[in-house]
């Protein structure tokens, strides 16, 4: 029901004035910019916010922003991430320019790079254990120490690196190290690592390599190959900075990105670490990547959330330069916002109890109807439900003896059948354990549409009628974490109360075929599951209640 837009908003920002200063001084007349993820995992609302900055400030400015796969690891990268991972990004709204770009298509050039350094004298082949390299690294109060190895010549490095490009050295008995400043205030600086020898098939390039680059070598010098004039980093990578553009100059590229930090999103509740989620999948906490209690574009998509919901949290989070914890609820708020608009209501009973109308006759049934689209002007859509002697009511829509303020249905009450008559509680059963089986009431033929005159209503409650509702399953989520601040927790709690499951739920008629979002009336925003079934019922996960959750 919305319109689609996918642009990058308006509001000022630190980079957005930068990219703006570089236009007018004409610095970077042309804007060209990436998003680069590495296909080891499913994207996630994290990855959404760098997706939205990257391909919507790139439109915004008349740009190019280019997909990239970081695919230097062959050990945890597979096609299905990366086809995963396109999917994601079309399903946002963005397409990417040209066709997909891989770190693995520069394998060639970025060996020939290596080779250019070690030729000049600045970088060389290292023996030490991983160990002993973190020794002679230092601290932040107290300089490294030179690798004992760090003197080669220049041709004996090349000898070695080239020995180790084909294969005869086994993983670990040697690394290519930058030669820059083991004295450096900046650890990264502190002659990094550039390639290790890994013997793993790489997904795309098979067992033509043995020896991959690090991202720390790999990154700007593909921006630099790919012509990127701002690359967009999380702030964790402010301080590798200097050695990314250390990389540049030394290498003789024609061109220098801009490489501008912001804040990555924390959302309470809420764990954004691919390592992490990867731990819950692996462990069996989670269903899967695209459980809907994950926070994964995947999970987020099979729950209901809509993407322009996402593009629009996005949006209003902003961007910034300090590490801070966004509220769920802020993100609940624009899927709830945008569902108020696009989903069409329909009933549904979660914890049916029977109510019985004693004085409509039991053969007897008729044609009711209310809007589909209340909150939609322009739509006159209407949906029809059956009005019968013997429906479904919620459990807790009956008390058998109400407390202060309860505003629905008990014993000498009148309430209101939402889009149908009121009705008037006589009395009610029970079954063997005390439990109420069945509610007893009459009507009032006469409050069809009308306000009753001589009594009053208590409350107005949800309702499907017996014989046309049908059994389904629905899951009820919770936030997955019971801390605020999972994300900054090595182990956060698990909620116990994440997911429940309501195995008989009873819903409207139309439901049976139905797919995508839809508001239960009084209970919530839905939405049907096109690929699971529990025992033969179709299964409907909640999005996001009508309210927001109280603290």
């Amino acid at each position: 029901m919305s319109k689609r837009n996918t642009n990058c908003s308006i509001k000022s920002h630190f980079i957005r004035t930068a990219i703006e200063e570089d236009k007018a001084t004409g610095l970077t007349p042309h804007i060209v910019m990436r998003f680069p993820p590495e296909p080891n995992g499913y994207l996630h609302i994290g990855h959404a916010k760098s997706i939205c900055l990257n391909f919507g400030l790139s439109k915004n400015y008349g740009g190019k922003c280019y997909l990239r796969l970081d695919d230097t690891n062959p050990t945890g990268e597979n096609i299905t991430y990366v086809e995963a991972i396109k999917a994601n990004i079309k399903w946002l709204g963005f397409e990417w320019d040209n066709e997909p770009r891989y770190t693995s298509d520069y394998f060639g050039k970025l060996y020939a790079f290596a080779e250019q350094l070690i030729e000049k004298g600045l970088a060389f082949v290292c023996e030490l254990t991983p160990a002993q390299m973190r020794d002679y690294r230092g601290s932040l109060t107290a300089a490294g120490s030179n690798s004992p190895w760090r003197d080669r010549s220049s041709a004996e490095n090349l000898t070695l690196f080239r020995e180790m490009k084909s294969g005869q050295h086994a993983e670990g008995r040697y690394v290519l190290r930058a030669k820059i400043d083991m004295a450096s205030p900046n650890m990264n600086m502190r002659d990094p690592v550039m390639y290790r020898i890994l013997h793993q098939n790489h997904y795309r390039t098979g067992d033509e390599w043995c020896i991959y680059p690090t991202y720390d070598f790999s990154h700007s010098l593909c921006d630099a190959l790919d012509g990127v004039t701002h690359s967009l980093c999380s702030l964790e990578f402010e301080d590798h900075r200097p050695l990314y553009d250390w990389f540049v100059q030394h290498v003789h590229t024609a061109h220098n990105p801009r490489q501008i930090e912001f804040a990555r999103l924390h959302l309470s509740h809420t764990v954004l670490s691919k390592r992490k989620l990867k731990k819950l999948v692996a462990s069996g906490k989670v269903c899967d990547w695209s459980d809907p209690r994950m926070p994964t574009l995947e999970g987020m998509k099979r729950r209901g959330y809509p993407p322009v919901a996402i593009r629009r949290f996005c949006d209003a989070i902003g961007v910034a330069k300090t590490d801070s914890i966004v509220d769920l609820a802020l993100l609940e708020h624009e899927v709830r916002s945008e569902l108020n608009k696009s989903a069409p209501r329909v009933m549904a009973v979660l914890d049916p109890i029977r109510l019985v109308i004693t004085n409509y006759p039991p053969e007897q049934e008729e044609e009711l109807s209310m809007p589909k689209y209340p909150n939609e002007c322009n739509s006159n859509e209407r949906r029809s439900f059956t009005f019968t002697h013997d429906l479904y009511i919620e459990r807790s829509d009956f008390h058998r003896d109400p407390p202060a303020k309860y505003k629905r249905l008990a014993v000498g009450r009148w309430v209101r059948l939402r889009g149908g008559y009121t009705v008037h509680c006589d009395d009610y059963t029970t079954d063997d354990d005390g439990r109420v089986r069945e509610v007893h009431c009459h009507y009032d033929p006469h409050s069809l549409g009308v306000k009753p005159d001589g009594y009053k209503v208590h409350g107005v409650i949800h309702w499907v009628a017996k014989h046309t509702a049908w059994s389904a399953e629905v899951r009820l989520y919770e936030p997955l974490f019971l801390e605020e601040d999972a994300d900054f927790l090595s182990e956060p709690t698990l909620n116990p109360h994440s997911m429940r499951i309501l195995s008989d739920c009873q819903l409207d008629p139309s439901l049976k075929e139905a797919q995508g979002s839809f508001q239960f009336e009084r209970l919530g925003y839905f939405c049907a599951d096109s690929g699971l079934s529990s025992g033969g019922k179709k299964i409907f996960h909640r999005i996001v209640a009508l309210q927001a959750r109280t603290k």
